[in-house]
This record gives structure tokens, C-alpha cells and sequence, in this order.
């Protein structure tokens, strides 16, 4: 399984979206690592994990999100269940647990129903080392307004500010991992 050839043939080699994906799931991709490497003795699965990566976000392509390329009828906040379906549906089922899991800092039921997403209200946090890195990286890059480019790294600050709305609990998970894995 290669991530790239996957990319192109669900958005198009060269595309709008396809470069965002690159571009950000290579961000991901190293944070991911170098965090991973903090974490060695839980022995993760560095091969697994930069594939992941590459792959985490591909649910967008059917999300309406016009900034991304994407032209879609589902809301953004749906792309993570819409990949773990595209890759379930693939043959790749441990990428779409990745998918479904890295949303924020995971999304419980309780968060489906108090935020009253359009999300299915089950579980969606993630539970493995390798979807806990992969959710733990996605925080620091953004995809919008790059087109490709490499996005600024945000702060352990910066995220944290920006997890407060949606509850201390959210706030106190990616702490944790913070100290996890930027030892």
C-alpha cells in the first residue's frame, strides 16, 4: 500500500486537495515520528504511522470545504468518518480507524450529542499509541489557506487555547500527551 498512490487516485495527482493532503500529512508525518521516538518502549509502528499520516485527513474530499478544494455535501466535521468508510471500503481498515479517531482530540458520544454534531454517537477517540500520535500531531498544522505549502507549526499554547471551548477534558488529553511526548 502506498499513501500517495491512493491520494492520486481518489483526488487527482496534482490537484488542489491532493498537494494540501501531501503537504500536510508529511507535517504530521514528522511530528508524529519525533514524538513516537519520545515513546519508543511503547514500541509504535513508525512504518505504520507515516502512512497513517498520509492518509488521515482523506475524508475531506467529500466534505463541502471550497478553501480545500473539496466540493463535497457533508460538513468538515465529518471527514473523519467519511475516510475510515473510503478506506474500510479499500481494503486499508486499520488507516480508517486512524481516520475516525484523530478529529480534534477524539470525539466521545457525549460529544455528538452536547455539541450536537452530525456524527454517528459512538466512541471516536482514539485508543492506539499510533492513532494517539497521529491525533497528537494533526494538532499543530493546519490545511487552510496552505495550498500545498507547509503551514506554521502552532504552539502547545496555541492549541490549548483553542481546545478550551470544548471542554477542561479536552484540554487535560492533549496535556497528557504533551508531556508524553515532547519529553
Amino acid at each position: 500500500m502506498i499513501p500517495i498512490d491512493i491520494l492520486a487516485d481518489t483526488c487527482g495527482r496534482g490537484s488542489k486537495t491532493f498537494e494540501i493532503l501531501v503537504a500536510h500529512g508529511n507535517q504530521v508525518a514528522r511530528k508524529a515520528i519525533k514524538a513516537a521516538e519520545q515513546v519508543s518502549h511503547l514500541k509504535p509502528d513508525f512504518d505504520f504511522l507515516v502512512n497513517a499520516a498520509m492518509l488521515h485527513d482523506i475524508g475531506i474530499l467529500q466534505t463541502n470545504s471550497p478553501g480545500l478544494g473539496c466540493n463535497g455535501k457533508h460538513p468538515y466535521i465529518c471527514h473523519g468518518i467519511l475516510g475510515r468508510k473510503m478506506l474500510d471500503s479499500s481494503g486499508v481498515s486499520a488507516y480508517g480507524l486512524i481516520c475516525e479517531r484523530h478529529v480534534g482530540v477524539g470525539i466521545s458520544a457525549d460529544d455528538v450529542h452536547q455539541f450536537n454534531l452530525p456524527l454517528p454517537a459512538h466512541d471516536m477517540r482514539p485508543i492506539s499509541i499510533e492513532e494517539q500520535l497521529i491525533c497528537y500531531a494533526d494538532n499543530f498544522f493546519s490545511k487552510n489557506g496552505n495550498n500545498g505549502k507547509q503551514a506554521k507549526e502552532k504552539s502547545v499554547k496555541q492549541i490549548l487555547r483553542g481546545l478550551k471551548r470544548y471542554g477542561t477534558d479536552k484540554v487535560q488529553r492533549f496535556q497528557s500527551w504533551a508531556e508524553m511526548f515532547e519529553r
